[in-house]
């Protein structure tokens, strides 16, 4: 059977897509340099993008935005997939070098949900948490961290939806002072902790931002006794290989996604480069 030659149009307005999902908005000549196509070109297949309803120009600064009926492309994608596929090896590269449990979460209404974890393979996680659990937005380090960094629309969003939560563990919500201070000293410090009481011995746990770009895409935490480390040896030891490995990630994630955009456009892949783990002491 003879080949079918690909549509261009589809594939230059699919590369645009990619563009204002990883830059969250962006100008004519901006999306036209990073796609390599001319101004006029690029223009058109924005303002198609705009009327079909995938997107719209922000009058305020003339940036192109895409709109909630993207999400719609997107229903058969699972956050899962991504984590499984970049995060993993990460992740427990990670737990064989510190040997405490690491998680990464993302947010699942009013929670935060666990998406990979090595539990299962750190001797010392007491509790073993999988894929699927759940924990308090206000009252675990990875919530803290997705609020912290997480777009202020976003985040108000969060706070008045827990405004409105019966659970015990939302309460706090109401002392809105006292949240934003602890929010502003996460964004300072680039990383959250809480910590949780224990039968046997209290529990911390620390969390940082998944970034690609400015687009927040999960948190990666550790869990570990506070009897055997204490908060400052965990700032000192933890902190910077968390900060590193979620760097890794979502180099990685952008890597990905510019790879996707060149497989659209027909364009050969670029060979990833990929650092080590270990943080320079």
């Amino acid at each position: 059977m003879a080949s079918t030659r690909p549509i261009r149009a589809l594939q230059r307005g699919l590369e645009v897509l990619h563009v204002l999902n990883l830059q969250n908005g962006a100008t004519v000549s901006e999306v036209a340099i990073a796609i390599g196509l001319p101004r006029t070109t690029t223009y058109r297949i924005l303002e198609t993008l705009c009327a079909a309803g995938y997107a719209y120009r922000a009058v305020v600064d003339e940036r192109y935005r895409l709109t909630i009926m993207v999400r719609g492309l997107s229903d058969g994608f699972d956050d899962e997939a991504w984590v499984s596929q970049i995060a993993r090896p990460y992740i427990h590269a990670l737990c064989n070098e510190l040997v405490w449990p690491i998680a990464v979460a993302t947010l699942s209404g009013s929670t935060m949900m666990i998406r990979q974890t090595t539990d299962h393979r750190s001797p010392l996680a007491v509790e073993k948490r999988g894929p699927g659990f759940r924990v308090p937005i206000l009252e675990s380090a990875a919530g803290l961290a997705y609020l912290a960094f997480c777009a202020g629309e976003q985040r108000k969003a969060i706070l008045d939806l827990l405004m409105k939560s019966r659970r015990e563990q939302d309460r706090p919500v109401h002392g809105q002072a006292r949240i934003e201070a602890t929010l502003n000293e996460v964004r300072l410090r680039g990383f959250a902790i809480n910590r949780r009481a224990r039968r046997v011995a209290d529990e911390m746990s620390m969390a940082v931002p998944v970034l690609a770009g400015e687009r927040l895409l999960a948190t990666l935490g550790i869990r570990f006794a506070v009897t055997a480390v204490s908060e400052a040896e965990a700032i000192e030891r933890f902190v910077p290989q968390l900060k590193l490995a979620a760097s890794r990630i979502g180099e990685e994630f952008m890597q990905q996604a510019e790879q996707d955009i060149r497989a659209a456009a027909g364009q050969p892949p670029v060979r990833a480069t990929h650092s080590g783990l270990r943080a320079a002491r």
